[in-house]
């Protein structure tokens, strides 16, 4: 641990945050100073953050877009600043941050990397859960990229990056936010910079959300033609929305050549298996439900980046094995397997009337 005590100071960008402005901001008072840009709020959120100890300006950054608007916020982070952290209003720390990442952090660290549950389920248990890494040192970084942004380094040092154990961070997502900037903010990324194989594959994945189905398939084979793009996770995903488009536009032995090739671009992810059970399940070919859930079953160790997905982890696979066993005869397995699905999802009505009903074709 540092002899020196750091100066960390919390920033974020906000705009008609009034809902989460007072628990956002003490959440992030365990730092030594907390400061906001709003970006044009008409609501109650200046007010709220002012009256939480938080400083805030306004301004207003037409055309929109992420990067700049972090960047601005960055300007009023105090100069005798240590540790910069970035959140948004709509996440939440965990108490005894600070101590940890003071703990962790070194006189040559550059950045921080930290636990993140990006969305919870219905139950209340943790969604997709990955690591994230936007807590830095102050005056060598900055935002780049319209949307989807990202800390790109600016320093004379070699970048040193430490993992903050025990660091939580939660965001509460508000659903009724819109999401139609970030179309036109991605397809502005791609054509800025053309060689970021990052930002075609969200624009693909983007497509694929937005229901258009065959510009998501065109972008997304671009993205795995990027002579940039090797990271096998990330082209998985982009063969696993490729093979949904292709189901959804009825070229099912499509949609089925694309995941076997996503399960060999990364056979040590569950994703692809999950995927293909799915496909199974939805075509009632029960035991290729069997055979990909099992496999997906036998990954154990749940990756930290973002490519996991929470139902692969879940509840799911052996819901859609004790629904397979039964159609292929086997109740002993349909049983057993249902109830392993009841201990990860104990308030799903639908699983636990299964579990009787299995209960009761084994007696």
């Amino acid at each position: 641990m540092n002899e020196k005590k750091l100066k960390i100071c919390v920033y974020a960008i906000c705009k008609n945050e009034e809902k989460f402005a007072a628990r956002w901001a003490k959440s992030m008072n365990e730092a030594d100073c907390v400061v906001a840009l709003d970006t044009g709020s008409d609501d109650n959120t200046i007010n709220i953050l002012k009256d939480n100890g938080v400083y805030v300006e306004q301004k207003i950054i037409s055309p929109w877009r992420f990067d700049v608007a972090r960047n601005e916020s960055m300007k009023l982070i105090p100069l005798d600043t240590d540790v910069c952290v970035c959140t948004d209003l709509d996440e939440v720390f965990e108490s005894g941050w600070r101590h940890k990442l003071e703990k962790s952090w070194q006189p040559q660290t550059t950045s921080a990397r930290y636990r993140y549950t990006w969305n919870f389920n219905p139950d209340g248990s943790e969604g997709t859960v990955f690591m994230i890494e936007k807590i830095h040192k102050y005056g060598c970084f900055k935002w780049i990229n319209p949307v989807h942004e990202v800390l790109k380094y600016e320093g004379d040092a070699p970048q040193s990056s430490v993992t903050v154990q025990g660091m939580q961070l939660n965001h509460f997502a508000d659903d009724l936010k819109s999401r139609a900037q970030y179309l036109p903010l991605l397809e502005l990324a791609v054509s800025e910079d053309p060689q970021n194989d990052r930002n075609m594959h969200y624009l693909g994945r983007e497509y694929m959300f937005k229901g258009r189905w065959n510009d998501a398939i065109r972008t997304l084979e671009r993205h795995l033609q990027m002579k940039s793009a090797v990271w096998r996770d990330e082209r998985c995903a982009s063969m696993r929305f490729i093979a949904r488009c292709k189901e959804k536009l009825g070229d099912v032995s499509g949609a089925k050549i694309w995941l076997h090739k996503a399960i060999a671009e990364a056979p040590h992810l569950r994703e692809p298996y999950i995927d293909q059970a799915y496909l199974m399940y939805r075509l009632s070919e029960w035991y290729g439900v069997i055979y990909f859930a099992e496999e997906a079953l036998k990954i154990k160790k749940r990756p930290t980046s973002y490519i996991c997905e929470a139902a692969a982890w879940g509840s799911d696979p052996y819901d859609m094995l004790s629904i397979a066993y039964y159609h292929t005869g086997d109740y002993k397995k349909a049983l057993e397997m249902c109830k392993n699905a009841v201990l990860m999802s104990p308030e799903n009505e639908r699983i636990k009337n299964n579990l009787q009903f299995f209960e009761t074709k084994t007696i």
